[in-house]
């Protein structure tokens, strides 16, 4: 029997977890696991933004993410993925700022539970092409307007965080 856990929008993260906890002790399955770059720059002014891009399904703005990549570290493999959705070049950060849940819509119609960990990618550059280019829009926000826009809560509460700003700097 699954257990569902509802999705609730300004959930914090301690409550998050503390139910993610309780759905793995009941017998739930483990979520995946996926890795996203956070990609950020730092503007006039000192102002740091962070970069969205739109899935390719749904068009929601999301974080540029994939699976695990064998033989790559996973922040080695968020860089890539910045890479190949967003042609984007840069410093990656070996430690994750964080992570959040979402639920990955599967070819059958199923979800399945995912835990994307996010590391932080310094932007010093964009290619002039990359594999997935022209398949998705690209924009660059403040933290607080890309929390506005992104559909996952704990995605929104990782970018409204203050503390893992100041971090990027």
């Amino acid at each position: 029997m699954a257990l569902l856990v509802p999705s609730v929008p300004k959930l914090s993260l301690r409550i998050s977890h503390a139910l993610e906890a309780a759905r793995l002790w009941l017998g739930g399955k483990p979520p995946a696991v996926q890795v996203a770059a956070l990609p950020w720059r730092r503007v006039s002014g000192g102002r740091i933004e962070v970069l969205l891009a739109t899935s390719r399904d749904t068009g929601r703005w999301v974080l540029p993410k994939g699976w695990p990549q064998k033989k790559r570290s996973l922040s080695e493999t968020a860089a890539c993925e910045a890479w190949e959705e967003a042609g984007l070049l840069g410093r990656i950060s070996p430690n994750a700022v964080g992570s959040f849940f979402y639920r990955k819509r599967l070819n059958s119609g199923l979800h399945r539970r995912v835990r994307v960990s996010v590391f932080p990618l310094a932007v010093c550059g964009q290619a002039e092409t990359w594999p997935e280019y022209g398949q998705r829009e690209l924009r660059w926000f403040s933290p607080e307007e890309a929390a506005r826009h992104v559909h996952e809560p704990e995605l929104a509460e990782l970018l409204r965080n203050a503390d893992v700003m100041k971090r990027l700097a």
